[in-house]
């Protein structure tokens, strides 16, 4: 089970990977911060019938406007969350197109190494 574990680890091009890790680093931190500033919304949204008056037309309208403003605020956040997964799927895609270009590439060594080694083994017998 180990096995393919450490496969996988070595075929990860972890240059590209480090190449990209500020630039993932910086948006993440930056929501975070976003997320950090947003104001806590208040806990008080039922209203106790029994003791206090019903609130009034303004105070609704208060209520609603504050409302609007936290659901647009999540929904900005929410943006922020789409392009820094859009970012991630275009990096991890990138990464999936290295390692194949890798292995393209090491089996065309492999096979040229094959071919050299022949070469050379014929030369050596054709020279003794």
């Amino acid at each position: 089970m180990a096995i393919p574990w450490l496969t996988a680890l070595k075929v990860i091009p972890w240059g590209d990977v480090m190449e990209h890790a500020p630039t993932v680093l910086k948006a993440a931190r930056k929501l975070m911060d976003r997320q950090k500033t947003e104001p806590v919304p208040s806990t008080e949204t039922a209203v106790d019938l029994a003791g206090e008056p019903l609130p009034s037309l303004g105070e609704l309208k208060n209520r609603l406007v504050a409302a609007q403003v936290q659901l647009d605020q999540h929904a900005q956040t929410q943006a922020k969350l789409a392009e820094t997964l859009a970012a991630l799927a275009e990096q991890n895609a990138q990464l999936v197109s290295a390692v194949e270009v890798l292995r393209l590439r090491t089996r065309l060594l492999l096979w040229g190494m094959g071919v050299l080694a022949l070469g050379v083994l014929y030369g050596a017998w054709r020279w003794v």
